[in-house]
């Protein structure tokens, strides 16, 4: 049996017949789809030593760009991974951005004004590079021992969760054999597969209106930097988005309005004509181009009611879904590939109660619900559809030509920030008055320390930092133990971030690098009471 729902960019794991076809094996955790969020998940488990098997129905990304903007908290984590240096030397980085309004400029912004990062705002990088950089990464990490397995051109086509383990039915190109699993993780997009299978809803709204991707390899002396335009000269009444990627490819998109014909729209010829009028209205004439890629999106926000359904997760596109506008996608997803690999692994190795699984679906439905409703909030601004919200962005926009004030109410796509995990169950107490952006909940901020970067010493278990003073005496603390990272002075961009105005702070961090509580001074029985807590028991015995 052979199936191809889309052409692939190239062959990262070609189908080989698995020994396992002839009898039914039991597998702790089973990954479906092989894109961003389930290659970083599979990388994430199996580099703690939990095995995992990776299931996708083709043998390699799909082809197209497809989402090109990685934020700096995804790529913090791909570095954890071992993943994110190809990504950045491949990508193209920047952090400022432009927003126009017909011919002129309204204002500029940068996303990263601070120094002290290892990492920009932003890279762009076509997606079929990150899923390889990804599986690069995985293949290093198999030979160091990971137990990750990876089989391509295997289609999952039927499941059943029987309450101690999950039952799958997978075809191949050989014919159909049968797995079982403790735990499964769909991430196999926004048309899952097996959130139709469990006859699961996927609720939210889809916005009138249509954009036109269009890759196009040329020379052009553009910025490095990201453009959006409000009724621009070459597309009047409606919108247009120009970005740089590698390999000399520019993204273009157009918007199209809701009424389309998308076979007419998708014609060469009338998406050269569209290219032409944006170049010829920028350089003055029309450089030699080649389309690389085009596609037509529909802006949608949906998501599930729960991201957890029995011994079945959800993550990435099949949990939530929002417009592109603003890269949530890819980086929301890639949160949740790290929110939910260490607690697989602590409840797999039986360092956590199951309790501790509870807590996926609240936080990352925390953080879907805050990128849908930026992702809504700009494209109602992008795209008014009545008449009292076309006069109100129109009047926006006309201020913001003159007026500061009115800036910040112009939304071309607010762009992705990290969740904080807001007032969470596992987090707490903040017995630290020290800088809001490192609350409990909060992912930990990098900062220069030595000859390197603070989150190089956040090595993928639960971390006691302690900053200023002496150096602690370990902690007996039974189960899992903190590892304890002392820096006596830190550098001024890490005590900024981390102390504030204060002399001295313990932060006790989550694996995932979320901070979980902040206190003054060392309190050990304190320490050990949030630990607990971040591990799911006090939710266990609630």
């Amino acid at each position: 049996m052979t199936f191809q729902r889309y052409k692939t960019a190239f062959t990262l794991y070609p189908y080989t017949r698995s020994p396992a076809q002839d009898r039914v094996d039991h597998h702790p955790v089973i990954i479906v789809g092989g894109g961003p969020v389930g290659l970083a998940t599979a990388l994430d488990l199996g580099q703690r030593g939990t095995p995992v098997l990776l299931l996708d129905d083709h043998e390699g990304p799909g082809l197209g760009s497809k989402a090109i903007c990685f934020a700096k908290r995804t790529l913090d984590i791909c570095h954890r991974l071992g993943a994110a240096q190809p990504m950045v030397e491949k990508g193209v980085v920047w952090n400022k951005g432009r927003v126009f309004h017909h011919e002129g400029e309204l204002f500029n912004f940068d996303l990263l004004p601070e120094d002290g990062h290892r990492h920009p705002a932003f890279i762009n990088l076509q997606q079929p590079y990150f899923e390889q950089f990804l599986f690069e990464a995985i293949q290093k990490a198999q030979a160091q021992g990971a137990p990750i397995e990876i089989r391509g051109a295997n289609r999952v086509s039927a499941l059943s969760d029987l309450g101690d383990h999950v039952h799958l039915a997978i075809d191949t190109p050989d014919g159909a054999y049968e797995a079982k699993a403790d735990y499964i993780i769909a991430c196999d997009g926004a048309r899952s597969a097996i959130r139709d299978m469990l006859g699961l809803s996927f609720d939210g709204r889809v916005f009138e209106d249509n954009f036109l991707i269009a890759d196009v390899r040329m020379r052009a002396d553009f910025p490095t930097e990201r453009w959006f335009w409000f009724e621009p000269p070459f597309a009047k009444a409606q919108s247009a988005l120009l970005h740089k990627q590698p390999d000399g490819v520019w993204r273009i998109d157009f918007q199209l309005g809701w009424d389309i014909d998308r076979e007419a729209e998708l014609d060469p010829d009338r998406i050269r004509r569209r290219v032409d009028a944006m170049l010829s209205s920028q350089t003055g004439d029309v450089p030699d181009y080649e389309l690389v890629w085009t596609s037509i999106y529909t802006f949608q926000c949906r998501r599930m009611k729960e991201f957890r359904h029995g011994a079945i997760f959800f993550a990435g596109d099949s949990a939530h879904q929002v417009s592109p506008f603003g890269a949530r996608g890819a980086n929301s997803g890639l949160q949740d590939a790290e929110n939910l690999a260490w607690k697989l692994d602590a409840v797999l190795k039986g360092q956590a109660p199951e309790a501790l699984l509870e807590t996926y679906s609240p936080e990352r439905s925390y953080g879907a619900d805050e990128n849908i409703l930026n992702s809504t909030r700009a494209t109602d601004f992008m795209t008014p559809k009545s008449e009292m919200s076309t006069l109100f962005r129109n009047a926006v926009l006309d201020l913001a030509e003159t007026h500061a004030f009115a800036r910040p109410l112009v939304n071309s796509g607010r762009l992705s920030v990290p969740c904080i995990y807001e007032a969470g169950p596992g987090f707490g107490p903040d017995a630290l008055d020290g800088p809001a952006r490192t609350r409990p909940g909060a992912p930990c901020p990098d900062a220069p320390h030595g000859s390197g970067f603070l989150l190089d010493l956040l090595t993928g278990g639960f971390t006691l930092l302690c900053l200023g003073g002496a150096a602690p005496a370990p902690l007996d603390i039974p189960g899992i133990a903190p590892e304890i990272v002392h820096v006596e002075t830190p550098a001024p961009e890490l005590a900024a971030r981390y102390l504030g105005t204060a002399t001295r702070a313990v932060y006790l961090i989550r694996p995932d690098q979320h901070v979980v509580a902040r206190w003054p001074d060392l309190r050990p029985d304190d320490i050990k009471t949030a630990l607990r807590r971040a591990l799911g028991h006090e939710t266990e015995t609630a």
